[in-house]
């Protein structure tokens, strides 16, 4: 599996890097602005990401941004539903629209930080990435 983590925080970074490598091979970006750039070049030498972990606090732009962006060059690529990437929001920002508002933008899942590992891997295994 191919992953690609957004965030800015470095101890949540060095987190979610040791986390998820174990389950794939993993790129690490700093800003949503890196991360919808990763995601095009990769896109492009047909190397596309299976899971993306999205931030929602980040500089230049923040995890929404990036996943509507992310979201519109798989619509403008013609990917269809089923083979666009897992976009799994994490975020601090457990309130009700932040939430809705993921959703609506397109995310497979929302993760509230702390990150419990336990539940995290259920949401990998429920969208069927291990």
């Amino acid at each position: 599996m191919r992953i690609l983590i957004a965030e800015d925080d470095f101890a949540s970074r060095k987190f979610m890097l040791r986390f998820l490598s174990k389950h794939g091979e993993c790129d690490v970006t700093v800003d949503g602005a890196e991360a919808v750039e990763a995601f095009t070049m990769a896109l492009e030498a047909n190397e596309g990401y299976d899971l993306i972990c999205l931030d929602i606090m980040m500089p230049v732009l923040d995890g929404y941004q990036a996943l509507k962006a992310i979201r519109e060059i798989e619509f403008s690529k013609g990917i269809s539903e089923d083979r666009r990437a897992k976009i799994i929001m994490t975020t601090a920002l457990n309130e009700g629209r932040n939430v809705t508002k993921a959703f609506e933008l397109g995310c497979t899942a929302y993760a509230g930080k702390p990150i419990d590992q336990e539940k995290f891997e259920n949401v990998l295994r429920k969208l069927e990435l291990i």
